[in-house]
């Protein structure tokens, strides 16, 4: 069992048994179209409800990363975020919340306003300026692994070993992280960001070698194409292979999951540690 943990807010998150992570996003265009929202009280009303069914954190994210969806830009990604996350605390002061940006000053205008983590698609790449403003926050990172950008990262990705070139990845990436003076690094694979379905499953099926990075992992693969594309239906059909796809990673050492539905996550989640146990 790896017994990490990481610190939010002044307090030790404990991560040796997994913890969910819900989907709150505050868009118009996400690929899932039941997890969109933009009105204030149905965002509380969705925070606490995946509070109550056993979410240990939310993440909140303002910018779509299905691929090709256009820019948000950062002063939109605020104006979304800002309100959303000052109205949560409002209501849930207690609630650890991540933001999903990949702009350093939008992560720390909203950690200032009470956010706990940054999670980055882009593990820094797409601004020079975040690692060492996380650092400075001394926040959490998740560092999330993708070959190209949402633009066009799902235009004939091509790895000749995906498992071995994330692995490696990983290596520089947690180092820079080190360096910059970034504490807590989760690491996150980055499921269906630059890759085929078949290097979606060949990084799953071989994911416990990203352990000798000594990180925690984050694991999101809630009904993504992965899911339903191999099984023929669509997003709103596959929480049944999101739950197989959960309780896999979960057998290979996941953290967090990162999911659009908590409750079936949570149960999964009891099922597999109580097994784990005996």
């Amino acid at each position: 069992m790896n017994r990490f943990t990481i610190r939010c807010r002044g307090k030790l998150t404990d991560l040796s048994k997994p913890l969910v992570m819900g989907i709150i996003n505050i868009t118009d265009d996400s690929f899932f179209a039941e997890s969109r929202t933009r009105e204030l009280h149905h965002i509380v009303e969705r925070a606490g409800d995946m509070l109550q069914q056993g979410a240990a954190m939310l993440d909140i994210g303002a910018q779509s990363t299905r691929p090709g969806a256009p820019e948000t830009g950062p002063d939109k990604e605020l104006e979304r975020l800002l309100p959303a996350l000052h109205a949560i605390l409002h209501h849930y002061p207690d609630a650890i919340l991540s933001i999903d940006t990949y702009h350093a000053a939008v992560a720390e205008k909203c950690i200032l306003a009470g956010a706990s983590i940054v999670n980055d698609i882009s593990a820094g790449d797409m601004d020079p300026q975040m690692l060492r403003t996380v650092a400075r926050l001394q926040v959490p990172f998740i560092a999330m692994h993708m070959k190209g950008t949402p633009a066009d990262m799902q235009k004939n990705p091509q790895y000749e070993d995906v498992v071995r070139e994330v692995l490696d990845y990983f290596i520089r990436k947690v180092a820079q992280c080190r360096e910059a003076g970034i504490r807590d690094v989760i690491i996150d694979p980055g499921f269906g960001f630059g890759k085929t379905l078949e290097h979606n499953y060949r990084l799953l099926k071989e994911m416990e070698v990203l352990h000798m990075l000594q990180t925690p992992l984050l694991v999101g693969v809630s009904r993504k194409s992965m899911v339903y594309r191999l099984l023929g239906n669509t997003a709103a059909d596959a929480l049944n292979g999101t739950t197989v796809l959960h309780t896999l990673a979960l057998e290979k050492g996941a953290s967090i999951l990162r999911v659009h539905d908590v409750k079936a996550a949570t149960e999964a989640i009891h099922i597999v540690s109580y097994l784990q146990a005996l």
